[in-house]
């Protein structure tokens, strides 16, 4: 079986391909490099067409999940090097920088680490062998939630927020439930 078949591959869209790239300075360069090798992950700007919220891989998923349950889902969502990486709204990353600090209740939340117009990130090839384990993109990061359309839902600074708190206080509902069933609250 060629290892380059449907099956054996994630892909992202064509149109995810192009919202990717409109992030780039040099888009078309972008698509030429992604031509001839969607199996590397690429440095792309932030601020342009998304900012990344990076976030602890575990937290990263409780995030998703009360992203997902709470109704607007999510955008792209890739990880990398242990991280999540949520794609949120151009300007939603030093927004909710400045939410974290000012709210009391932050401290709850694990570290993030929000990039924003200025910083890049590293974002997973375009394709990759699933069960490839010479492949290329290997330890390359992989996409969650691929880019799919040309202009996708992205989260604000708010919804991101609020899915943090709820993540954060879920973690701690196990130990707050244990606690009132010992001293018979």
């Amino acid at each position: 079986m060629d290892i380059w078949t449907h099956q054996s591959v994630e892909y992202v869209s064509a149109a995810g391909e192009a919202w990717l790239a409109s992030a780039s300075e040099y888009p078309h360069s972008m698509r030429a490099l992604w031509e001839t090798r969607p199996w590397a992950p690429s440095v792309l700007p932030c601020g342009r067409a998304f900012d990344v919220i990076s976030l602890p891989a575990l937290f990263g998923r409780r995030v998703l999940d009360e992203l997902w349950a709470s109704g607007p889902g999510c955008g792209p969502v890739a990880t990398h090097r242990g991280r999540t990486l949520l794609f949120v709204q151009p300007g939603a990353a030093p927004r909710l920088r400045r939410l974290l600090a000012w709210e009391e209740w932050a401290r709850d939340v694990p570290p993030l680490l929000c990039h924003g117009k200025g910083d890049a990130v590293t974002v997973p090839p375009l394709q990759r062998m699933v069960n490839g384990p010479d492949s290329p993109g290997q330890g390359a990061g992989r996409w969650i939630v691929a880019p799919e359309e040309r202009e996708p839902w992205l989260p604000g600074a708010s919804v991101v927020l609020w899915a943090c708190v709820r993540a954060a206080r879920e973690r701690g509902a196990p130990v707050a439930a244990a606690a009132a069933v010992v001293t018979g609250g």
